[in-house]
């Protein structure tokens, strides 16, 4: 990151933050909803190297992008600027309007985390220059300035971006840890780890990218959401959390019906997966992540061919459980695999993919990692000592 960073400005990078994509084990747009979900960090990561400027310059590169960016920090905001270099502009944004003297500075990003595979890139993106700029500052990343950074980086996403995410992939790259499942509840915004070590059992997660691509700002998403909220309004709560099944079914609009229904079972998928993981009944785990991919293809309409067959190829192939992950329309599914099985369940799901003419798919082991944090900093550029 440093060498890069020197290539593409000619002088010595300052910082590099670090910080994870995720991969969601179960509760899928509930984080909107006031409700539950069950993410953990992977060891993929997003990596921003950062330098302060003195004339009020940003300039934003990336190893993944052929085009930079270049603007005025002061000028930064909604419509300011448009494509994957407003994730790291709107997190500069959002802690200027949070009231921290953010100046102008050079960035240049790298990560392993693949795009549009659901895995939270964008979040790994906002949440590695946030603590690069914390660093940068000279502010000390504690719990509380972690959770004004998660609320930044929602910001940036949200207003900046334009996409309209909830908040659950910037709390977990912001406050996972390593081992650990993170169990957030969106009503009060409390978190909990849950200890989680599927490998004591023989068992890993697999997680699979159907290489359909997966965009948060196509409509699909924000559709769902206004769904949700206009079931709520119905409903008479003040969010699909605090509804009942049973009015749930009593809604007139089919479609909305549907799509409410989807979150009251999923809040309640992911007590009961919490409740097999901490009682190592991973066979449970795995039927409650069945259960929630039916209820994403059939309720919330957002899984797709390419998913569908993931998860009944892997489940035909020994998997105890899969189920589509992260926003939908695209993305990646989780399964949940006994390792003696790991081989044969890619190489099904890989066959399976050629018989159906689909792209061929990729997979990563998916581990409980750490949290977004500073992995060099506060130290002269080797190549200048």
């Amino acid at each position: 990151m440093r060498a890069d960073f020197r290539s593409a400005y000619g002088h010595a990078a300052t910082v590099v933050g670090r910080a994870p994509g995720r991969v969601n084990l179960i509760g899928e747009h509930t984080d909107y909803n006031a409700g539950l979900c069950l993410p953990l960090a992977l060891p993929h990561a997003t990596y921003a190297a950062l330098a302060r400027r003195d004339d009020g310059r940003v300039r934003i590169a990336s190893r993944q992008a052929a085009e930079p960016w270049e603007g005025s920090v002061d000028a930064l905001g909604a419509g300011s600027v448009s494509g994957w270099a407003s994730y790291a502009a709107g997190v500069l944004w959002a802690l200027r309007e949070a009231g921290q003297d953010v100046p102008g500075v050079d960035v240049f990003i790298d990560s392993t985390v693949p795009l549009g595979a659901g895995l939270s890139s964008s979040a790994a993106l906002e949440c590695s220059v946030a603590v690069a700029l914390t660093d940068l500052l000279g502010l000390d990343p504690t719990p509380r300035v972690r959770r004004e950074l998660v609320a930044a980086c929602m910001r940036a996403e949200t207003e900046v971006a334009g996409a309209p995410t909830g908040g659950m992939d910037q709390t977990v790259s912001m406050l996972a840890e390593a081992g650990a499942a993170l169990l957030i509840d969106f009503e009060d915004h409390s978190t909990r780890a849950v200890p989680l070590a599927p490998e004591d059992a023989g068992l890993a997660l697999l997680v699979t990218d159907t290489r359909v691509s997966h965009a948060l700002v196509d409509g699909g998403y924000a559709s769902r959401r206004q769904d949700c909220e206009a079931a709520a309004d119905q409903l008479g709560v003040a969010s699909l959390r605090h509804a009942d099944l049973a009015a749930v079914e009593g809604l007139g609009d089919e479609r909305v019906r549907r799509r409410a229904r989807h979150v009251v079972t999923e809040i309640q998928r992911v007590r009961e997966s919490v409740a097999a993981i901490e009682a190592a009944d991973w066979q449970e785990l795995g039927r409650q992540f069945l259960a929630s991919h039916v209820s994403m293809r059939e309720d919330f309409e957002i899984s797709c061919a390419e998913l569908d067959t993931v998860v009944q190829t892997a489940v035909e192939a020994g998997a105890v459980g899969a189920r589509m992950t992260g926003g939908g329309f695209g993305g990646s599914a989780i399964s949940l695999v006994p390792l003696d099985r790991l081989d044969a369940v890619m190489r099904a799901v890989d066959t399976a993919f050629v018989a159906a003419g689909h792209r061929p798919p990729a997979h990563l082991r998916a581990e409980p990692s750490a949290a977004a944090d500073v992995v060099a900093g506060g130290r002269p550029d080797p190549d200048t000592t």
